[in-house]
């Protein structure tokens, strides 16, 4: 796994230095991971688009001031999970949005998640959008609320086998640079001039 400290630096690199890395999910004997190929950051002390802007502390909120590596869970449109995961150090309300992913292990697991069908079943359209889209990783991935507060490294929790776990690898084997782009976050047109800052990174 990544150390805790991948997390512990400016909002933005981490957005970008996650690019490539994979998302591991382990449940009910089950083992996921996905390629990451597009972030988006968010930073609370001064970033009108991050829930916790002007560390406004909610409820909702307070994952965002745990320690760096924190997975923060959140429901949009009261369907769709999106995940994060915490940067900078605790108590500074940053996290990552995990955009869009590319599927690498249990195919037919995220398949079934997704579309309810085996991965050679799927259509060209649902191959195209597998997981490109934060609802979408989630998805495929199951992920949901119940992991909101997960803590980075957690043996307690990675020993539990009531309770889901989330890790981030570097994989061998995926080496050589990449091709990277960074543009205006998606959906963030009440931020206001925060909205163009070019805080999305996608391969």
């Amino acid at each position: 796994m990544l150390p805790q400290s991948f997390f512990d630096r400016d909002t933005v690199t981490v957005a970008r230095d996650l690019l490539g890395k994979y998302l591991v999910r382990r449940y009910g004997g089950f083992v996921l991971a996905a390629r990451i190929t597009e972030t988006e950051a968010y930073i609370g002390r001064m970033d009108r688009a991050c829930h916790a802007w002007n560390y406004r502390r909610t409820a909702r909120t307070e994952t965002l001031f745990a320690p760096p590596g924190t997975a923060y869970v959140y429901l949009i449109y009261g369907m769709y999970h999106c995940l994060n995961l915490v940067a900078e150090p605790e108590g500074e309300p940053a996290a990552v949005l995990i955009r869009g992913a590319e599927p690498r292990h249990g195919f037919d697991i995220i398949a079934e998640n997704r579309f309810h069908c085996k991965a050679a079943e799927m259509t060209a359209r649902q191959k195209k959008h597998f997981l490109d889209g934060p609802g979408k990783v989630c998805a495929g991935l199951n992920i949901d609320r119940r992991l909101n507060g997960l803590p980075w490294g957690s043996p307690e929790l990675e020993a539990c086998a009531s309770l889901a776990e989330i890790g981030l690898t570097d994989p061998a084997g995926d080496g050589g640079s990449l091709d990277i782009h960074s543009g205006p976050r998606i959906g963030v047109d009440y931020a206001g001039e925060d909205a163009k800052l070019p805080w999305r990174f996608w391969l």
